[in-house]
């Protein structure tokens, strides 16, 4: 697949996904419905390999690419499922929305990337201002709890971390491969997560919406989106990556208020247009700052 059809692949299901996590745990425990979703990825992953007898290393270097990957999967994936129970699917994608100023601040440390220039620290306190605009509002107006609140911005710290780090194993690899090596390692501890916290098992209680989420979260936001966000994530430059969050948290706005009934404040939309704001200043203030600079005088 070509980068630039994966790279509009995953902005279309990462837009999708928060209404799909949503919509999953609605009848169902929210560890159990990520972990049928990771099963469902693995087996399907399982068969592509193979049919198409993709080779997947498992020597050490290859094992620690599949369990940085892993870190993203099971901590961002956790975490915003269970803050899915209290949260509005739109405000899990803005606050996703600073997944590349978290990542432009991790790669500092992990990748010996350059400091933040002054544009970038503006940015940075942009983007904290609208979150903190967007939190307010659920907790006041809403009376969203904290904690879900927490768990999604320790979700997005998760995933920043992970594709950070995987930019640390240089190692080619089959995006599939590391697909299905991520979700070897992974699905076993959402198993063992949904056993522990809960163990329920009642598909009578299930909705039909819940069942059509889970499995299509399993197909196209696990196994076809995973696919994807590797394929990038081995071309592309993680900052790069993360900005797909750029683009995201509007789509996904705007279907959880249409598709979900979700309220919608001034507040809110200030705060989303905020954010936006700061990932775009961000990602293009230096070269407007410089293109200015070099505008001849008149």
């Amino acid at each position: 697949m070509p980068i630039q059809a994966s790279y509009i692949f995953v902005i279309f299901i990462w837009s999708t996904t928060p209404l799909g996590i949503v919509w999953s745990s609605e009848t169902m425990p929210a560890t159990l419905s990520v972990f049928l979703r990771m099963s469902i990825a693995l087996v399907l992953a399982g068969l592509v390999i193979a049919m198409s007898k993709i080779r997947v290393p498992w020597h050490r270097q290859a094992c620690t690419l599949y369990s940085y990957s892993a870190l993203g999967i099971f901590g961002g994936m956790l975490l915003s499922y269970l803050a899915a129970k209290t949260v509005p699917s739109g405000v899990i994608s803005l606050i996703f929305g600073i997944a590349p100023i978290l990542s432009g601040l991790l790669a500092q440390r992990l990748l010996n990337e350059p400091r933040f220039t002054l544009v970038k620290l503006i940015a940075l306190g942009l983007s904290l201002l609208g979150l903190y605009l967007i939190c307010a509002v659920q907790i006041q107006t809403f009376q969203v709890p904290p904690l879900g609140l927490l768990y999604v911005f320790l979700a997005v710290s998760c995933f920043s971390l992970s594709g950070v780090m995987t930019k640390r194993v240089q190692l080619a690899v089959h995006p599939m491969a590391t697909t299905f090596g991520a979700l070897v390692f992974v699905t076993p501890l959402f198993g063992i997560v949904w056993w522990v916290m809960n163990g329920e098992f009642n598909p009578a209680i299930w909705s039909e919406r819940s069942i059509l989420a889970t499995v299509y979260l399993g197909v196209f936001g696990s196994l076809l989106g995973f696919l994807a966000y590797f394929h990038i994530l081995q071309k592309l430059p993680a900052s790069t990556v993360a900005l797909t969050t750029l683009i995201t948290p509007a789509f996904a706005v705007a279907l959880g208020s249409w598709l979900n009934g979700e309220a919608l404040t001034v507040t809110l939309l200030v705060g989303a247009a905020i954010i936006l704001l700061s990932l775009a200043l961000f990602t293009f203030g230096e070269q407007w700052v410089g293109s200015k600079k070099n505008v001849p005088a008149t």
